[in-house]
């Protein structure tokens, strides 16, 4: 997928966004591409009390109301049962009441996404002309995470390798280590996220001399309106009667490996 907005589109788009699935509310207005304004609240407890009055008052500082809005977007999850919730039902309500399209994002996706920029704004000696395998990671208990895979690279590459799922970090760790050992284009691998629960089975799962690196991070606030309005501009919508939160189950082979691992 091609993270630069086509210029070529005649109009330009504003895009009102937000996500909720993790211990941050995160909503932003972003145009063509480019973050405009956006408030970040760590109130997990509150999301739902919050949500509609931090909305408000990012509209409000930029002299915005709902007919200024082209796109409205939020990440579908997976993370926080309660608080994908929240940000779906918030979406489809302000869509509905606005008459304006309706995008979701995968949260994990806007992870990984905004931790990207991040790296690259770091300038963590990128190797552009080689792959970059960015690992979100959601911390889902018991050594689980809600995780996928995508690869980076140039300014213009970011392709999605394994879609959003519940995995063990153990197992899912030494997966991407032996495969980024057969894979000579990949240059470096970033587990990103909720790091701390996980660092020691990530570290564990380093055998070849391939560093497996960790950034702790927050949502990007910017992240999940920029996926949008890639869909958007490729003629995406999402029904506003029909959006449900993506919550992700457990595959079943690690469903039985984990069964097992607890005597079931």
């Amino acid at each position: 997928m091609n993270q630069n907005i086509n210029k070529g589109e005649d109009s330009s788009v504003t895009v009102l966004s937000f996500d909720t699935s993790t211990a941050s509310l995160a909503a932003a207005i972003v145009r063509d591409g480019v973050l405009l304004d956006s408030i970040v609240s760590f109130t997990e407890r509150n999301h739902s009390v919050r949500i509609l009055s931090e909305i408000k008052e990012l509209l409000s500082r930029n002299g915005l109301q709902g007919k200024d809005i082209d796109v409205v977007a939020a990440g579908q999850g997976p993370g926080s049962y309660t608080g994908v919730r929240i940000a779906v039902t918030a979406a489809k309500t302000l869509a509905w009441a606005w008459n304006k399209p309706l995008l979701g994002v995968s949260s994990l996706e806007a992870l990984a996404f905004g931790a990207w920029k991040s790296l690259q704004s770091a300038d963590e000696n990128i190797d552009f002309d080689t792959e970059t395998w960015i690992i979100p990671l959601m911390d889902a208990r018991r050594g689980q995470v809600y995780t996928s895979r995508y690869s980076a690279g140039h300014s213009d590459k970011w392709d999605t390798i394994d879609k959003d799922g519940i995995r063990l970090i153990a197992d899912w760790s030494e997966r991407i280590e032996k495969e980024a050992t057969m894979d000579s284009q990949v240059s470096s691998i970033w587990f990103v996220g909720e790091i701390a629960p996980h660092k020691v089975a990530i570290e564990q799962a380093e055998q070849s001399g391939i560093r497996l690196r960790t950034l702790t991070c927050d949502m990007d606030p910017g992240a999940v309106g920029q996926l949008a309005e890639l869909r958007f501009r490729r003629g995406e919508r999402d029904d506003v009667h029909s959006f449900v939160p993506n919550y992700t189950q457990l595959a079943e082979a690690e469903a039985k490996l984990l069964a097992a691992s607890r005597g079931e």
